[in-house]
């Protein structure tokens, strides 16, 4: 550890990584960025990668390309097995240790199953590129499943989908799924008809987004349901298995099931030995530093922030925010000044439901229909990292409106473990 140039850790190249290393661009200090995987991935449009709208690299970039020219950074692909924070170190999955200076935690979240992992193996979540591939490989072979089934039980389960979660991602993915079966896929089988799939989305509270108003979450409502969406609120799924789900007194048999429902914080936490909340998240202090050890900081989904009264959500705009707080605060350190405390901004809410159908929330702005899509399509565009990627992305869009088609359909890798060697555009 070098006397001189301080040495900050960064766990996380997600959007609390990345902004907290790109705004210490400038400043004296020597960085350690450390991710498990070696891209940095753009969360918000991952379901399309999964209903084969979008392919990978459309969302995500290599952190290396992003980095090459902070000279001041050095990026390692690895997974931190424990954090010494007394000692001020990190020990990695290959046991190197790393002294800091300055430590950010911002290793973002897992799916959470309340309880039931095991469901897992039957209802797979949506968080990284690995999920996302094969969630696009399973949906995309239930429908060739059910084609080759003679059996009229069976091609229904085949054709019957499940969405557990009434939040952004489940409502975005209940959309695209219901567009998929009953425009891009319409004559090109023989002995199903795709748009008699059954696309479920099952909310256990009283109504879908609910981190919206009420009136625009009743909009989404009926616009889901004008997409063909059956929607199930105020009643939980209590049981998941290979063949469906349980939802109150009723068994479905189904052969999809997606959870969407919840997540906890990475378990990198618990290796601080400080106080959590139920989700596993960091009760952190005002300046977003771990309770206890004022050199180490939280960021983004592993960050436990109350403003208001309210908790800070779990968004990608929060967390870029929180990054670029860290950076400052470790600025103000540097200086021997103290660390202002972390104030949230809300630059607004929004959700697609489908084509032309999305709802916007922003102050007193509700928005909602075709103004309230372009104005989500603007905004994801505008956000995502690289001129290439706004391009592709934007092109991919403007044919698939017009197509309905979706250009990344190719199916690819072992049905048995369900992963994919490859994903690249037709």
């Amino acid at each position: 550890m070098s006397a001189i140039v301080p040495h900050v850790v960064i766990v996380g190249g997600g959007f609390g990584g990345l902004w907290a290393t790109r705004a210490l661009d400038a400043a004296a200090v020597r960085i350690t960025l450390i991710d498990r995987c070696n891209h940095h991935l753009f969360q918000p449009l991952l379901y399309q990668v999964a209903t084969a709208g979008l392919s990978s690299p459309d969302i995500a970039a290599p952190l290396r390309h992003i980095l090459r020219k902070q000279r001041n950074v050095e990026i390692r692909l690895a997974e931190v097995a424990d954090i010494d924070a007394a000692g001020k170190g990190i020990v990695l999955d290959d046991g190197t240790r790393l002294d800091f200076d300055y430590l950010l935690l911002a290793s973002g979240a897992t799916h959470a199953y309340f309880g039931h992992d095991q469901w897992a193996a039957h209802a797979p979540g949506l968080k990284t590129l690995d999920d996302a591939l094969h969630l696009r490989r399973h949906l995309l072979l239930a429908f060739e499943r059910a084609e080759a089934e003679a059996d009229p039980a069976k091609r229904a389960a085949w054709l019957s989908f499940a969405i557990v979660g009434g939040g952004p991602t489940g409502v975005e993915l209940a959309g695209t799924l219901a567009e998929i079966a009953r425009h891009t896929l319409v004559n090109e089988f023989r002995n199903i008809n795709p748009s008699d799939a059954r696309v479920r989305l099952i909310e256990a509270g009283p109504r879908v987004l609910s981190s919206f108003p009420e009136d625009l979450s009743a909009k989404a409502c009926r616009q889901l349901r004008k997409l063909g969406v059956e929607v199930s609120t105020g009643k939980a799924v209590t049981d998941i298995n290979e063949c469906g789900y349980q939802l109150g007194d009723e068994f479905i048999a189904a052969r999809t099931v997606v959870w969407a429902a919840g997540v906890a914080a990475s378990p990198l936490a618990r290796s601080l030995g400080v106080p959590l909340d139920r989700a596993g998240r960091v009760l952190v202090n005002p300046d977003l530093s771990a309770p206890g050890y004022p050199n180490i900081f939280i960021a983004g989904d592993l960050a436990s922030v109350q403003q208001d009264g309210k908790p800070v959500p779990g968004v990608a705009p929060a967390a870029k925010q929180m990054g670029r707080h860290v950076a400052n605060a470790i600025h103000a350190r540097l200086q021997d000044r103290p660390a202002p405390a972390f104030a949230y901004k809300d630059y607004g809410n929004l959700a697609t439901i489908g084509r032309m159908a999305a709802i916007v929330h922003f102050g007193r702005l509700k928005l909602s229909g075709v103004l309230a899509w372009w104005f989500w399509l603007a905004a994801h565009v505008f956000f995502l990292i690289g001129f290439r990627n706004r391009l592709i992305v934007l092109l991919n869009w403007t044919w698939a409106y017009w197509s309905y088609q979706r250009g990344a359909r190719i199916i690819l890798g072992s049905d048995e473990a369900g992963q994919v060697r490859q994903d690249r555009q037709p």
